[in-house]
Formats: structure tokens, C-alpha cells, sequence
């Protein structure tokens, strides 16, 4: 198994956060398990695009499937992430709350 450093650990991390949906589909994780097609609904994407951004997510150790049957249904890997998603959102939005309008703008992300 590859042992990643620190660094590219935040990236992996960055990645996943990188994309509008897939931060929408972190953040719905947050609060609770979900299956595709009612994530798809709850993020508004296709379950196809859904389907490619919870392989990124699980790719990057963020999410995992758990079967269920013939349904699968996704999480995320760790409590712990909740947790820092809801620290990290708090603290963007304390240090600089205009800072995605001004992201957009400036087209930066």
C-alpha cells in the first residue's frame, strides 16, 4: 500500500473539494448516508454524473459503498470527516465570507 505524505494527502482532499458537485455531495454526506438516485436529486445531477463523482470521492478515501442488497448505499469513510467539513466551512466563511463571490469573479476556482 502507497504511503502518501502530508501533502498529498490535503491534495487528494482539495480535489475532491475542487468541484462544485462533489463538494455538494460531501457536504449532503455530512448529514446522512445516501443511495445514488436520491443524491443525484439532493446534489441536481444525473445519476450517470453522479455515478463518476462518488468513484472520485471513493478513489480519493473520502467515501465508501456499502451494499445493501441490490441497492448501494454511500458514506462518508469516517465521522471525523463530517466534523472537518463543517470546521473547514465555518472557517472560510469566518475568515472571508465574501470570498466565494469574489473566487467567482475573479475566476479562480
Amino acid at each position: 500500500m502507497e504511503t502518501l505524505t502530508h501533502g498529498q494527502v490535503l491534495a487528494r482532499f482539495g480535489h475532491a473539494l475542487s468541484d462544485p458537485t462533489r463538494a455538494r455531495l460531501l457536504l449532503a454526506l455530512r448529514e446522512a448516508p445516501g443511495y445514488p438516485a436520491d443524491l443525484a436529486d439532493l446534489v441536481g445531477t444525473t445519476r450517470q454524473n453522479l455515478s463518476n463523482h462518488l468513484a472520485c470521492l471513493r478513489r480519493c478515501g473520502l467515501v465508501t459503498a456499502v451494499p445493501e442488497g441490490r441497492r448501494t448505499r454511500y458514506e462518508l469513510t469516517d465521522a471525523r470527516l463530517a466534523h472537518a467539513l463543517g470546521d473547514l466551512l465555518d472557517l472560510v466563511l469566518t475568515v472571508d465570507p465574501t470570498a466565494c463571490a469574489k473566487a467567482d469573479a475573479e475566476g479562480c476556482c
